[in-house]
């Protein structure tokens, strides 16, 4: 169900079409809210049907359309009414830690190389998460600079100021990934050490 409010929340900044949508999606919420367009698209058509997107047709290539959507009242009061009501911390499901609690059936040298890629992981998307708050800092993300060109100052500010929030929590969650891998590391060397 979060997915249909990821999708109000990037369509708040402006009307998109689904390939717009998507693209938009990749580079913003799919940082906290991962989907496949397999998942995207479904979603929007269930929205639209819901009332909590309404569409236009608009040109695409020489003859061709596409639907365009925008997000309705009854979809902005939906999803306000999302954001204020309580949530539910999720129990963990991640196959990381499931396979660390049971490392001991497999080779030290497959857990080092299962360490080392999650490790690469980590690395990578910390850095990506660290480009993308400098982007919502100084106003460039293109998903923000949409959204708060339609807000007062005071408004705007609110905006940022929580979506670097946001990411600070992941960059939190990154690097405590990473400090656990390096932890795992050490494990490995110390049980296994010859």
């Amino acid at each position: 169900m979060s997915l249909r409010w990821a999708l109000i929340a990037l369509l708040t900044g402006r009307p998109m079409t689904g390939y717009d949508i998507s693209k938009s999606f990749s580079t913003s919420v799919a940082h906290v809210w991962h989907a496949p367009d397999s998942q995207i698209y479904p979603e929007l058509n269930r929205m639209e049907r819901d009332g909590l997107l309404s569409s236009v047709e608009v040109p695409w290539g020489k003859k061709g359309t596409k639907k365009e959507y925008h997000v309705t009242d009854e979809g902005l009061a939906a999803f306000r009414e999302w954001m204020e009501s309580p949530l539910t911390p999720q129990r963990q499901r991640d196959p990381a830690y499931l396979k660390a609690a049971y490392f001991d059936f497999a080779d030290p040298a497959a857990v080092r190389e299962q360490l080392r890629q999650q490790q690469t992981y980590w690395e990578e998307h910390l850095t990506m998460l660290r480009e993308t708050r400098k982007t919502l800092v100084d106003r460039t993300h293109p998903t923000l600079a949409a959204r708060i060109a339609k807000l007062d100052e005071r408004e705007a500010e609110l905006t940022v100021r929580y979506k670097v929030h946001a990411y600070d929590g992941l960059i939190a969650r990154a690097r405590t990934e990473l400090a656990w891998i390096e932890d795992g590391f050490a494990l490995l060397d110390e049980l296994h050490s010859t």
